[in-house]
């Protein structure tokens, strides 16, 4: 089993920045690619971004160019620095992990964008 756990999320203004951090215990060797899904409220969740353990990153439109996602395959962690945040990223942002076979999600962090 694969456990995700998050850390990072808060309130920001727009405009800021925050990052989040993803941590995998367990059996995270089997993990191949990791990334981020958010969901706002009367939503259906939708990825971020995702990074494979050798690097590739692909993103969403609507945060390309603002966020970058990035992987420490050592600390089995990934993260997500989001910059210029816009109340439209208010959600809950879930660390997602895949070794093909299975799925893994973290709890969730909450991240609020207001003024």
């Amino acid at each position: 089993q694969v456990q995700l756990v998050e850390s990072g999320g808060g309130l920001v203004q727009p405009g800021g920045s925050l990052r989040l951090s993803c941590a995998a215990s367990g059996s995270s060797f089997s993990i191949r690619v990791m990334g981020w899904y958010r969901q706002a409220p009367g939503n259906q969740r939708e990825l971020v971004a995702g990074i494979t353990r050798g690097g590739s990153a692909n993103y969403a439109d609507s945060v390309k160019g603002r966020f970058t996602i990035s992987i420490n395959n050592a600390k089995n962690t990934v993260y997500l620095q989001m910059n210029s945040l816009k109340v439209e990223d208010t959600a809950v942002y879930y660390c997602h992990g895949s070794s093909g076979a299975s799925d893994y999600w973290g709890q969730g962090t909450q991240v609020t964008v207001s003024s």
